[in-house]
């Protein structure tokens, strides 16, 4: 499996990537790969850290499996390529966007935008077999996915963490939040959302930035910025 991160999340997750854990994981997604259909494409898979060095991260949203249907993952989380059906999550989180915030549901569900202004939309699996959800948990992608949030709460910069459902709040743990913001709650999916809607999660991110001198996330900037 290719890596393609930039420079200083390279740096930063050098010793989980030269794991032997690692060295296994790419091999069976490489395995997976020559016998079936993998989400996201694999020049997508680092998507997240491509579009937010870890320099310029001031959130961090965490997710958990890729979407598993056709043309739907893209390396981020909760996000889809322009032009595909908005899943159930991801309409549920634009509808409490709208209520939390104002912000009308875009037509297009590509959360590009977010990443680009230092929001770490980051699954914690970052790959799946088409059509089988969580098919490629406890591979090794947990490790890796941990030790970016370690990265991220090391830095001096103080930063916010979102975390939605039960999955994403066990990396609590992870984070000082003595220095750090930490934003939890139920998560956007059908099964959870009626503890999801009113929690108003967007605008407490960005109360949690300006307690710490940091600048709001634009959350109306959501698709690519060229």
């Amino acid at each position: 499996m290719k890596v393609a991160l930039p420079e200083d999340w390279h740096a930063a997750l050098a010793p989980a990537l030269t794991s032997d854990r690692f060295a296994a994981l790419s091999a069976f997604v490489d395995h997976e790969r020559a016998g079936a259909t993998v989400f996201p494409p694999e020049d997508e898979v680092w998507r997240a850290f491509q579009l937010t060095p870890l320099s310029t991260v001031r959130v961090v949203i965490v997710g958990q499996d890729p979407y598993h249907d056709d043309g739907q993952a893209h390396g981020l989380c909760f996000s889809v390529r322009p032009g595909t059906k908005k899943p159930p999550s991801l309409r549920n989180l634009f509808a409490e966007l709208h209520r939390d915030t104002g912000v009308v549901e875009p037509v297009d569900g590509d959360l590009s935008g977010w990443a680009q202004q230092g929001v770490l939309l980051l699954n914690t699996v970052l790959t799946v077999r088409a059509h089988e959800a969580h098919s490629h948990a406890g591979r090794g992608w947990e490790e890796l996915t941990d030790a970016a949030l370690v990265a991220v709460a090391a830095r001096a910069a103080p930063v916010v963490f979102c975390l939605w459902g039960n999955a994403a709040r066990k990396k609590a743990r992870l984070v000082d939040t003595a220095r750090h913001g930490l934003v939890e709650g139920a998560h956007p999916s059908p099964l959870s959302v009626t503890r999801f809607r009113g929690s108003r999660p967007f605008s407490a991110i960005n109360a949690a930035l300006a307690a710490r001198g940091v600048p709001p996330v634009d959350w109306a900037q959501t698709g690519w910025r060229g």
